[in-house]
């Protein structure tokens, strides 16, 4: 009888992790224990194992940063009109040699670099911990967000699942997206197709067709206007106001999985006060800790993106384009040639702006 009953349950496995996917076998049978009514079981055990695993406050400090970019960028002129953020001040005194100091990804976009990427140390009390940071600037780069091969796992076109090979020529940046829609209750909207319906008060990361792009507290139609060309929804905002939301000491805001105080790999996605969006990642976060993060690299709105070791992705593509990735986030879980192959996931893609202003879909 018991041989009976498993029949199915093996059935579903092995089919499961005979379909392609990016993701390792381990990984991959995770995730089918927590769709297949084990999610409570893997949250139990992945909560013990954080808790066991967290970082000790104190230690040794370290003495160097994880080499980020290339050359450092200079400050622009006093009569420039070209703005740059500033260097991110540093949290622990004395600095380490170009801590929070933006670097250049290695190409330029008239005349300026588009995206820059930074390190530093975000906790005094855990000196060892290093936040991966990346700004991009709006006059000069275009977002983009791509379905992948199972997630969400209600949309047509599906599209390329990578980025795609005609628009490989202007890449300058990819990084992951949230949680599964099923996690985040959540929306997700995309060249016209309400894959999932927005949720007002949800997180929502959104590009218009003037290109601008924003991340706010969604208090529109379940179905997005003309003016959007996507929206991907996320939890609510854990930044707002350039403060963290007083809500982040509820648990239960923060994902149904290990909520917000269990310290593990986290990433997020904010907008500065000129419209330029800026992505963290860092291990031993909590959902308070990666706001924080973000709001010192000068946040004021920021949504949490995805979290543990195997998602957050940060690779920058410099000279010679995807001939030259860089993986700046040290996601040993993912290779640097992640969204160059068909992905499990959704994810963002960064391009160089080709036009003034329109951007009437997301180019597959």
């Amino acid at each position: 009888m018991l041989v009976v009953l498993l029949i199915p349950v093996l059935y579903s496995y092995i089919s499961t992790m005979l379909r392609p996917s990016s993701l390792p076998l381990g990984i991959r049978s995770v995730e089918w224990l927590r769709v297949h009514h084990g999610a409570w079981l893997v949250n139990d055990i992945e909560s013990i194992y954080y808790r066991w695993q967290a970082p000790k406050a104190g230690g040794p400090a370290l003495q160097t940063l994880p080499t980020v970019g290339s050359a450092p960028v200079k400050a622009p002129r006093h009569d420039s009109a070209l703005y740059r953020p500033r260097r991110i001040r540093p949290i622990l005194v004395p600095a380490l040699p170009g801590e929070g100091v933006w670097r250049s990804s290695g190409r330029l976009v008239d005349g300026a670099a588009p995206v820059l990427v930074t390190t530093f140390r975000s906790e005094a009390a855990y000196p060892r911990i290093v936040a991966y940071v990346a700004w991009f600037d709006h006059t000069r780069t275009q977002l983009a967000l791509y379905p992948g091969r199972y997630e969400p796992s209600h949309v047509s076109p599906r599209g390329p699942m990578e980025v795609p090979q005609a628009q490989r020529w202007r890449l300058l940046a990819t990084f992951n997206s949230g949680f599964m829609l099923r996690d985040s209750h959540g929306g997700f909207f995309l060249n016209g197709q309400s894959v999932a319906p927005l949720r007002q008060g949800q997180g929502t990361v959104v590009a218009y067709k003037t290109g601008r792009v924003d991340v706010i507290s969604w208090h529109g139609a379940a179905a997005p206007s003309g003016k959007v060309v996507l929206a991907l929804q996320n939890l609510p905002l854990i930044v707002d106001n350039g403060r963290p939301n007083p809500l982040l000491d509820n648990g239960s805001l923060w994902g149904s999985t290990l909520g917000n105080a269990v310290r593990v790999w986290r990433s997020g996605v904010g907008v500065d006060a000129h419209g330029n969006l800026i992505y963290a990642a860092a291990t031993d976060q909590t959902a308070a800790s990666i706001a924080e993060i973000l709001i010192h690299s000068g946040a004021v709105r920021a949504v949490e993106l995805d979290i543990n070791a195997e998602w957050p992705t940060l690779i920058t593509y410099g000279q010679g384009g995807v001939a030259n990735a860089d993986k700046i986030v040290p996601n040993t879980q993912q290779p640097t040639n992640r969204y160059l192959v068909p992905d499990d996931r959704d994810f963002f893609a960064i391009y160089r702006r080709t036009t003034p202003g329109a951007l009437t879909r997301v180019p597959f």
